[in-house]
């Protein structure tokens, strides 16, 4: 992860989502059609917050969020995702 050229507003942030699992706890292999989406990942960029109402996270966070939360945009051969503070479910 390198610094991203990109600033979201108001309460948007942009999220470096987590690999997918490649093997089950029990170490069963996952095939690539069957991974999910993660639904983990790393803040890497916040926008400035509304007015009277400021951001709780941070860049550097780890968060969960919801299973189809977010907008996916690439951006210097990497994949992200942009959605609002509100989507964000938890800070881990």
């Amino acid at each position: 992860m390198g610094d991203i050229k990109i600033k979201p507003l108001a309460d948007r942030v942009i999220i470096e989502p987590a690999a997918p699992e490649e093997k089950t706890a029990g170490g069963i292999i996952i095939p690539d059609t069957a991974k999910e989406k993660p639904q983990r990942g790393k803040v890497v960029a916040v926008g400035p917050g509304k007015k009277d109402e400021p951001l709780t996270v941070k860049v550097g966070d780890d968060v969960l969020y919801g299973k189809y939360a977010g907008t996916e945009i690439t951006m210097e051969e990497a994949d992200y995702l942009i959605m609002r503070e509100s989507d964000i479910v938890a800070i881990v």
